[in-house]
């Protein structure tokens, strides 16, 4: 082989597979641990970096408020968005992807309370915390709440273990996950707290629709979903997970 061809070769090794891409995609500004943007990484990040990786395409996440997150689309400034933020983005030239994550909200409540939390009046009388946006998400079970001093929406759910432990409110909503971060992360910065039982009342079914990204591109959307499913397959989905939830 000659030179010329040698160096050919060495330039379309360097090149990475044929219709490798970066794709610059939006997430939301922070969610730990599902996003963490200060260090460009989370569950939710790392996820969809090593499902586009599997074909050869590169991540360069950009975090947004989610507000922005469809706006960025619609101006062609991001190839792609993690969620639509409930707007069909099918109408802008988008290519909707399987959920990398899906999010699974429940009420928890101090087991020591034996509350049953099964229709929208079982939090009636009950003070309760959420996430900002609940109320609007979940309209049947939280709107009724929204006038009451007992009823709180707050983008701070690190306290929100804490909240529950110390009797400051009876009810928290958050997601499985989120939660049982926030309580790993407060017992490591605390070592003489220990979290009470809780019980956990489910009142949705998640949708993982709710959760898919959108790109710009059908053949990268491809790519992804490939990636997503090779990462279930052996079993580095899992490890994700692990590497957050697990110390």
């Amino acid at each position: 082989m000659n030179t010329a061809h040698v160096l050919a070769s060495i330039a379309l090794a360097l090149a990475g597979p044929a219709g490798a891409a970066t794709v610059s995609m939006a997430f939301g500004d922070n969610l730990p641990p599902f996003i963490l943007a200060g260090q460009d990484a989370g569950i939710e990040v790392e996820v969809v970096r090593a499902a586009l990786a599997y074909r050869g395409h590169v991540l360069q996440a950009r975090y947004l408020p989610m507000g922005r997150i469809p706006l960025a689309f619609r101006a062609r400034t991001v190839d792609a968005i993690m969620m639509d933020v409930g707007e069909d983005m099918a109408r802008e030239g988008g290519h909707y992807g399987v959920a990398p994550v899906v999010y699974d909200n429940v009420f928890y409540t101090l087991a020591s309370r034996k509350l049953r939390i099964r229709t929208p009046q079982d939090l009636q009388g009950h003070s309760v915390n959420a996430f900002v946006g609940a109320a609007a998400r979940y309209p049947a079970w939280l709107q009724p709440l929204v006038h009451s001093r007992d009823y709180v929406e707050s983008n701070r759910q690190e306290v929100q273990p804490q909240l529950l432990a110390l009797g400051r409110y009876e009810v928290v909503l958050s997601d499985r996950i989120i939660f049982q971060y926030y309580t790993r992360l407060l017992q490591k910065r605390q070592p003489g707290f220990v979290m009470p039982a809780v019980d956990e009342h489910s009142f949705v079914h998640a949708n993982p629709d709710d959760y898919r990204p959108v790109f710009r591109d059908a053949a990268i959307r491809d790519d992804f979903n490939a990636g997503l499913a090779q990462l279930h397959k052996s079993g580095r989905y899992r490890a994700i997970y692990d590497k957050y939830l697990k110390d």
